[in-house]
């Protein structure tokens, strides 16, 4: 072992152990971890903190790679791991200043209840990196501390808050229009702007019983995929649900009482303004009548060329607006009111335990999420949807979707709407709410809708609906009354609407086109005109169309806005389809499923879906000319809240551990594409009686 390994060791250990006098340790033989017949981990424990230990040392064990890494990016050192492929998420943390923020606020905004919960976290991570030192990416990185925690929480938010988007458009010199009304992009890297959820009070059900649906859609793999845990202690907590990669609580799921899912949605929160440059000295710029001095930093990345590490430092700026950059066109500062709140993580901790809708909303008005749609149902038959956010209130008469002046301290705004103040539906009459990241004014029965005219155009809330969120409609308003089976049906209806309801394209002339007129492609066509538009595995018609939309983009990115796909961008798809097929099937006919499989390491498997449908996949190219799927459908909890108690069902695409070597790995694909779920529970007697192995975390 090297001399530079040992100091870092000794480093490791006695960073370590000054952290647990300073925090007081967790005795792990007080926690129970518990893995079911799919090695989801229940986690029991006397305190929420045992539990959050728990969570952290049966996470580790099975994707303790994945939460490594997201801790870099959070602290701005994944590019010593990875080189040019980290450097920009460390260039996003290191502008936004995720280091200053935390250690301005953690003293004062974080409660000592939730900081507890972050240092018995952090306490399991440090633990099982201590034991399994091999499985350690970069010491450095090590020991994690709270503060390190809620660094990549900045981060992710940031990022929700399309702060990173903004970022990209000043460096590119790119300064025009946010596009509001697109939920989605033919071929975009951002896959993780999907999900539904839909819940039914007892007026809706046969049974008399409330139905909740919480419906993600991430990517299957890495920092914003789900993972499945069980949290359970005498401190009130009892809740199954999912979370990302370094979450010490679950981030959505349900409780005893009541549940919580969460969509994308797109308000306008983050701003640009551009800056008033003085005319002759150098980083002053002008606000009202008064110049003020550009702070200046310098972000630090690592690229490795030929192996070998090379230290890049990039300029950028801060002023009273909030950091900058500068470009060809000027000095440009970014705005966004994530930037000054770091509660996000205990707010979702509280809702956690929440045990009525009125604690659940009074948490909400904690206002510390930036952003996502809140689904909402309970044991009392309450069901709720709001279209959260942080968005600011800005003065009027300017044109917030695009840069705005940053030289008047009247576009400095430095407040956020209330959450009552936000597009919402409370026990409608109609006994439904329906969300797809669609228009927030699109939300229950069109008499009970919020009204658009009631919230500023400033607010930047969408207005379009979208295939998922017009064939939800559809399916709900079918019957008066709806069972279980309904309900399920409904969750994995696999069907476009007839006319498409792309938000973001039409393509409806591809219904059009007479066959006979272009010989060429006329097989290919029939089979997509004549296709029941179920998104099915074994269906031909899926087959073509699914090839045909990969065939798109080159000619979505030429086409002026609204993008209206002409015949001719559609008959020269529609010949590279042909040609793809024959080169690569050495047929015509090709079913979805030999396109598109789900794969994880060697099994791959058939799958059903397409963008935009209700069980949504999005796939990118893979091997053989196969497509792979990489999200959509994700995380599943089907809830129902019975006089009995709260009954849940789960699955997840892949399976509870990344580890290839493990059973799980991938065990739970196939029921996952037959449109299968998992019972799950939260009686604690149940599951140590049915557990397959029970362990205390060391």
């Amino acid at each position: 072992m090297s001399l530079k390994v040992h100091i870092n060791l000794i480093l490791f250990y006695f960073t370590l152990l000054n952290q647990i006098l300073i925090f007081g340790q967790i005795n792990p033989n007080n926690i129970v971890i518990a893995r079911d017949d799919y090695g989801v981990p229940h986690i029991f424990g006397k305190t929420d903190a045992e539990v959050a230990y728990g969570l952290a040392w049966a996470h580790a064990e099975d994707d303790f790679e994945t939460i490594q890494k997201s801790y870099l990016a959070g602290n701005g050192i994944l590019s010593k791991l990875l080189g040019i492929r980290g450097a920009g998420a460390d260039f996003v943390t290191q502008f936004i200043g995720s280091k200053e923020i935390v250690d301005q606020f953690y003293e004062t905004k974080i409660s000592s209840e939730y900081k507890k919960i972050l240092e018995a976290y952090s306490q399991g991570i440090n633990r099982y990196a201590e034991l399994n030192p091999e499985k350690v990416l970069l010491p450095e990185l090590f020991p994690i501390t709270p503060k390190k925690m809620l660094r990549y929480g900045q981060l992710q938010l940031f990022i929700s808050s399309e702060g990173d988007y903004w970022i990209n458009k000043v460096l590119n010199n790119d300064l025009s229009y946010r596009v509001v009304d697109q939920s989605n992009n033919l071929y975009s890297d951002d896959q993780t702007r999907g999900s539904n959820t839909f819940g039914f009070n007892s007026s809706r059900t046969k049974d008399g019983n409330t139905y909740f649906a919480i419906n993600t859609h991430q990517p299957l793999d890495g920092p914003v995929s789900w993972y499945e845990a069980h949290l359970h202690s005498e401190e009130g907590t009892n809740i199954i649900g999912a979370l990302f990669a370094g979450s010490p609580h679950v981030l959505s799921g349900a409780n005893e009482n009541l549940a919580w899912a969460h969509t994308v949605n797109r308000p306008d929160k983050t701003d640009v303004f551009v800056l008033e440059m003085h005319p002759k000295i150098k980083h002053k710029y002008r606000v009202d009548d008064s110049y003020y001095e550009l702070e200046k930093h310098k972000a630090e990345v690592i690229i490795k060329i030929f192996g070998i590490p090379i230290k890049i430092k990039k300029k950028y700026y801060e002023s009273i607006y909030g950091p900058t950059l500068k470009n060809k066109l000027g000095y440009f500062s970014i705005r966004t009111p994530a930037l000054f709140e770091i509660r996000s993580l205990e707010q979702w901790w509280r809702m956690n335990k929440a045990k009525s809708f009125t604690e659940f909303y009074n948490i909400l008005k904690m206002k510390t999420l930036p952003g996502y749609n809140i689904g909402y149902a309970d044991k009392n038959d309450t069901i709720f949807y709001m279209s959260n956010g942080l968005i600011p209130i800005r003065a009027k008469g300017y044109d917030w979707k695009n840069i705005v002046p940053g030289n008047t301290k009247e576009t400095l705004w430095t407040e956020t709407y209330d959450i009552e103040e936000l597009p919402q539906v409370l026990q409608p009459n109609s006994g439904y709410f329906y969300n797809a990241n669609h228009s927030p004014f699109f939300s229950t029965s069109n008499n009970e809708n919020p009204k658009k005219e009631d919230f500023s155009t400033d607010m930047g809330f969408e207005t379009f609906n979208n295939n998922r969120s017009t064939r939800l409609y559809s399916l709900i308003e079918e019957k008066p009354t709806l069972d279980y089976n309904d309900f399920k049906r409904i969750k994995y209806d696999n069907t476009l609407p007839k006319p498409l309801k792309y938000s973001w394209m039409d393509i409806n002339a591809l219904f059009n086109i007479n066959p006979e007129k272009y010989p060429e492609v006329s097989n290919i066509l029939k089979q997509i005109q004549e296709w029941n538009l179920k998104a099915d595995a074994d269906s031909y018609g899926a087959g073509a169309y699914a090839i045909f939309y990969s065939k798109l983009g080159k000619y979505y990115r030429v086409l002026p806005e609204p993008k209206v796909f002409p015949k001719t961008f559609i008959i020269n798809a529609l010949k590279e389809t042909k040609s793809h097929m024959l080169k690569y099937f050495g047929k015509e006919k090709v079913k979805l499923g030999e396109f598109q499989k789900l794969v994880r390491g060697s099994k791959e498997i058939p799958i059903f879906g397409l963008r935009d449908i209700i069980t949504a996949m999005a796939s990118v190219p893979y091997k053989d000319g196969k497509a792979r799927v990489t999200a959509g459908e994700s995380y599943i909890e089907l809830v129902k809240f019975t006089k009995s108690g709260t009954e849940i069902e789960s699955i997840i695409s892949y399976g509870s551990s990344d580890n290839p070597n493990s059973p799980h790995y991938d065990d739970q694909m196939e029921e996952y594409a037959s449109f299968k779920t998992k019972k799950m529970t939260l009686d604690k007697e149940e599951v140590l009686l049915n557990a397959k192995v029970i362990y205390s975390p060391k």
